[in-house]
């Protein structure tokens, strides 16, 4: 697990940012993994604005976001298609056939869940998987006590997660306490992986992920089996880190390695 700490979130997104217009241009057909949420917006905004500038083409690019509640249906303006359509897909050259979420209103959800593993499967798998990170240490909707090969299911979400998404939702509505999300395996199986954190309320999942053992009580602890999974997070979310210098040196060690290389 490599760590890249940024000074402030403009930095982790920009940072992000990077990583995917790199992966798209360096393979126009890149298969994508999306997430929701607050964090990966000033991620999209970069995105949207390569594409717009037609520095970035999306064109052959496919997509496959992390979740969605279940019983919501696409043009709920709290589900995470009305999300993603909102917030990048309407703002970009994409297909909208190569969009794909999972159908929270699917009549049987269960089969829904098996066809979006088989979709990722024809597609040739995820190329680059964006993640968030709970404050729980969920990734996607895969909460504590996760199995750590698990595949797209049915997940019920935790007290602590609903009350996080309780502010996107009004009073009187309704707020599904169920979800649709990509397992950890399914996670796992992803060519590279790219985790954003930022800010004090993150530090103690970030530290529980990175220097924490490997357990279903922390589910993005899983990354630590991944050959190519990148974490990007700001001063804040490291907070808790026991040796916050020892990272930076790291990359700082990586970054002259790139350019002695890149020099030959």
């Amino acid at each position: 697990m490599q760590v890249v700490i940024k000074p402030d979130a403009a930095a982790v997104a920009e940072y992000g940012a990077s990583i995917f217009i790199r992966q798209i241009r360096q393979k126009p057909d890149s298969v994508l993994g999306l997430a929701t949420g607050s964090t990966p917006l000033a991620l999209y905004q970069q995105l949207i604005a390569a594409c717009k500038a037609h520095t970035l083409s999306f064109q052959q690019v496919k997509t496959f976001n992390l979740d969605e509640y279940l019983g919501l249906s696409a043009e709920h303006p709290q589900s995470y298609r009305y999300f993603m359509q909102q917030h990048l897909f309407n703002h970009i050259d994409i297909r909208p056939e190569h969009t794909a979420v999972p159908n929270g209103n699917a009549p049987d959800p269960l089969q829904a869940c098996d066809d979006y593993e088989q979709q990722i499967s024809a597609a040739g798998g995820i190329d680059l998987q964006l993640l968030g990170l709970g404050r729980n240490g969920h990734i996607g909707f895969n909460e504590p006590s996760s199995g750590l090969r698990s595949r797209t299911r049915i997940k019920t979400l935790t007290a602590a997660t609903i009350a996080d998404n309780a502010r996107f939702f009004k009073a009187d509505e309704y707020q599904p306490h169920l979800s649709i999300t990509m397992g950890i395996g399914t996670i796992l199986d992803a060519r590279q992986v790219v985790l954003l954190a930022t800010g004090a309320a993150k530090a103690d999942a970030v530290k529980a992920m990175v220097e924490g053992p490997l357990t279903a009580a922390c589910p993005a602890s899983a990354l630590q089996l991944h050959q190519h999974a990148l974490v990007v997070i700001d001063e804040a979310a490291a907070g808790k880190l026991a040796d916050i210098e020892f990272y930076k040196h790291i990359e700082r060690e990586n970054e002259a390695l790139l350019r002695r290389l890149n020099r030959r």
